[in-house]
């Protein structure tokens, strides 16, 4: 169905079906792959989203592309869709993320960037554009921790007492998550979908389609905590200072208290690591990506680290070192 589909924008424009090549890979249904242009096109190639139908719907990246789009970042064009096929052609960033070119003297750079991107996308920023990220959501997401990492992955079956530990921790870290001011969350904000493109164009920000109106801190946590790539503490306090003061001089609605608002950083880092240590395993016993579980072990270094810094987050502190058979902490800093 894509050929045909391919065939029927010959007139719009040239594309060298021979070159058709896969992309880049995805953790959903969706598949990506390059074409090249014709000698004559102003872009060298393009590229085709192939997102299937009823799992996937291309509508909300459309959507979302749109919104960003109007919002000064820079995210690729939709140039032909076929909504009902799932099928899109976009305009192409390339093949250099931000993870294959981070390093000591390029990430002051970037991260300057991708911060200024990030701050221009939440200003533009109005409840009804995406939907609400939802304490059910929130929840919800939580949720794949027990399911999927520890039973599934780790096997262990939680007695009355634990469970009712993390349940409690659980709705403490919901409680902080949404109290925060909500503004758009692209929700997969890292180097692996940020592109660097030429100077004054980056970054090149793919993989929004799940964008949601929701915590301010949710995406620069996505960022500075990534899960694939570690920078030390000092260095993501700095980008996280950075951040709040250009969000603060462009009026957003950031804690005027920095101290408070990094607390609400690490709170809402700790939901969002939770949940992604449940889709790691997911996707590994469920869906046969194992090159997710190398991964893992920095992920769960967030969780404790974040676990252990506080106070309310002792119990829960002590059932994860119990599980994970880690050395328990000394103290609790807040």
């Amino acid at each position: 169905m894509m050929d045909r589909w391919l065939d029927s924008l010959s007139d719009r424009f040239v594309l060298d079906r021979r070159s058709l090549a896969p992309a880049s890979n995805d953790a959903s249904f969706r598949r990506y792959f390059r074409i090249d242009a014709g000698k004559t096109a102003e872009v060298p190639s393009f590229i085709v989203m192939d997102a299937p139908p009823p799992q996937e719907d291309c509508r909300p990246f459309v959507h979302a592309a749109a919104v960003f789009d109007r919002a000064g970042v820079n995210v690729p064009k939709v140039l032909a869709a076929d909504l009902d096929q799932g099928f899109l052609l976009l305009s192409d960033f390339g093949s250099t993320t931000y993870l294959s070119r981070l390093d000591a003297g390029s990430a002051p750079g970037l991260y300057r960037d991708a911060l200024l991107a990030l701050v221009g996308m939440q200003k533009a920023s109005a409840r009804g554009v995406f939907p609400d990220y939802s304490r059910e959501i929130l929840e919800r997401e939580l949720m794949l921790f027990p399911e999927w990492y520890l039973h599934r992955h780790k096997q262990v079956d939680l007695d009355d007492n634990q469970r009712r530990v993390l349940l409690d921790s659980f709705a403490l870290i919901l409680e902080n998550n949404v109290a925060q001011t909500s503004v758009f969350v692209h929700r997969d904000y890292h180097s692996r979908n940020l592109m660097v493109l030429p100077p004054g164009c980056n970054p090149g920000i793919l993989d929004f389609q799940d964008a949601l109106h929701g915590p301010i801190t949710y995406d620069l946590v996505s960022l500075l905590r990534d899960a694939y790539l570690r920078w030390d503490e000092e260095q993501v306090l700095d980008w996280a200072i950075r951040y709040w003061e250009m969000a603060r001089q462009e009026g957003l609605p950031v804690t005027p208290d920095f101290a408070a608002f990094y607390r609400d950083f690490e709170w809402m880092g700790l939901q969002r690591h939770l949940k992604v240590l449940g889709i790691f395993a997911r996707l590994h016993h469920r869906d046969g990506k194992d090159n997710y579980l190398k991964d893992m072990p920095l992920v769960l270094d967030y969780v404790l680290q974040v676990v252990r810094r506080y106070v309310d987050l002792a119990p829960l502190a002590r059932l994860l070192e119990t599980i994970e058979n880690r050395t328990p902490s000394s103290g609790y800093t807040f």
